[in-house]
């Protein structure tokens, strides 16, 4: 039997999800405090594993449980009380042993958050990268939309990723940018994603905002398979994990 928990995070003073010497992340902290509660070591294991500053409205996690099920409703009292205040979980279940949070997740979806207006916004600060140039929204979504499908997104790949993985090729489902004042908000959505995927594809879509490139280059960007022919790597602040979907 395993606890299944959906967790939302402020990624901002935050290592990431994944354990991190020298700093706080979220799977620390839920591995502390579910520890406490539950008078035992507990490992968590997560859908994602999200950068240092990114945030998430619906990450997904397990820890097994041994013995009887807990009182869900109790446990999930005490975890918030116990979480720090940038962490809290918003929904536990139980799973069976089976369920994996990574590799059964049929997608995951992510949204990035640009706050296009000269002046800096407080409000907005840590959840979405100022770029106070005028952007043109419409060019941003003609070469978002080119991304749908299935293609080979090496060009798009972490150029530090430590870990090489069987293959590059990913299939995205929803691609798209959209003006939500004050901001141009681009939604993702796949069946899976490199290191930094989505962050790179921001920085390129920035520079076809500005008029750098055109909304076509993203085709050639693909085909070609070169990471030093992207756009910049955006700042993480302002990407979500907004949902992992079963």
């Amino acid at each position: 039997m395993q606890l299944r928990l959906v967790v939302e995070y402020d990624g901002t003073r935050l290592l990431g999800w994944q354990l991190q010497p020298g700093g706080p992340t979220v799977q620390g902290e839920l591995e502390r405090a579910l520890g406490v509660l539950l008078r035992e070591p507990v490992r968590v294991r997560g859908a994602g594993r999200t950068d240092a500053g990114v945030h998430a409205l619906g990450q997904v996690a397990t820890a097994p449980v041994a013995g009887p099920p807990p009182d869900l409703r109790r446990l999930l009292r005490g975890l918030n009380a116990l979480l720090p205040p940038d962490i809290a979980v918003r929904e536990v279940t139980l799973a069976d042993d089976a369920f994996d949070p990574r590799r059964h997740a049929r997608s995951r979806e992510y949204e990035y958050r640009i706050l296009r207006h000269p002046a800096r916004s407080p409000v907005w600060r840590a959840w979405a990268w100022h770029v106070p140039r005028p952007l043109d929204a419409g060019a941003m979504d003609a070469a978002a939309a080119l991304l749908v499908g299935e293609h080979d997104f090496a060009a798009f790949r972490g150029a530090d990723a430590t870990e090489t993985p069987r293959t590059t090729v990913r299939r995205v489902l929803e691609s798209r940018v959209r003006h939500e004042p004050p901001l141009l908000v681009y939604r993702v959505e796949a069946t899976a994603f490199l290191k930094h995927m989505v962050r790179n594809i921001v920085g390129t879509l920035v520079e076809v905002g500005l008029g750098e490139r055109p909304p076509a280059s993203m085709t050639a960007l693909l085909a070609g398979r070169d990471r030093t022919r992207a756009g910049a790597t955006a700042p993480p602040h302002g990407l979500t994990l907004v949902a992992v979907r079963y």
